[in-house]
C-alpha cells in the first residue's frame, strides 16, 4: 500500500517503519484536515482525533508541537503556568519551514528538526486515536500510550477549562 501513498504520507510511514513501529498510514478520499472532517472520514469521535499543532515558543523562536484531543482548546496561559513556555502563533511558512509539513497534515512525527512535544492528557480516556501522517488525507491509528515512546513527549493538562 505504501507505494500508493503521496511523498509526504510515505515520508511518515518510513519513519514509523524506520522506529520500529507498525502503525499503517492510509490515505482517505476525504478531507482530514479539520477535526471534524477528520472523524467524518475515519468514522470516529471529534475526541478521538490526536490534532497536532505547531506554536512558535516566544523567547527561543523553537517550534512547539502540542498534540491535542480533537475536543480540546489548547490553553496557552495554562501551559505557561506549568511549563514556562511562552506559545505564540507559528504561521503556515514557518511551520511548513521549520517542521517539514503544512498546516493540516502534521503529523505526531518525521519532523524536520526534534520538536519539543506536549501530549493532551484527556487523550488517554480513549483505546485508540487518529493521528495526522503528512497530508490532509493522511492519518494513521494509535493507541494513546503509543505516544509518548513515539514522540518522546511530556503528557500535560493543556486543555482550556469549561
Amino acid at each position: 500500500m505504501e507505494s500508493e501513498l503521496s511523498n509526504s504520507a510515505k515520508r511518515v510511514q518510513a519513519f514509523l517503519s524506520a522506529k520500529g513501529f507498525s502503525f499503517d498510514v492510509k490515505e482517505l478520499p476525504g478531507s482530514t484536515r479539520t477535526v471534524q472532517e477528520a472523524a467524518d472520514s475515519i468514522g470516529c469521535t471529534v475526541a478521538q482525533i490526536a490534532k497536532s499543532l505547531v506554536f512558535k515558543e516566544k523567547k527561543t523562536d523553537r517550534p512547539i508541537l502540542v498534540i491535542a484531543s480533537g475536543s480540546n482548546r489548547v490553553d496557552v496561559k495554562k501551559i505557561q503556568k506549568s511549563l514556562g513556555l511562552q506559545l505564540g502563533k507559528a504561521d503556515g511558512r514557518y511551520v511548513k519551514d521549520r517542521v517539514g509539513f503544512a498546516i493540516g497534515g502534521v503529523p505526531p512525527v518525521g519532523h524536520n528538526e526534534p520538536l519539543e512535544t506536549l501530549l493532551d492528557k484527556d487523550l488517554k480516556k480513549y483505546e485508540t486515536i487518529w493521528a495526522a501522517a503528512g497530508t490532509p488525507f493522511a492519518v494513521f491509528q494509535l493507541k494513546p500510550a503509543d505516544l509518548e515512546p513515539l514522540t518522546k513527549g511530556k503528557w500535560v493538562d493543556l486543555a482550556e477549562g469549561i
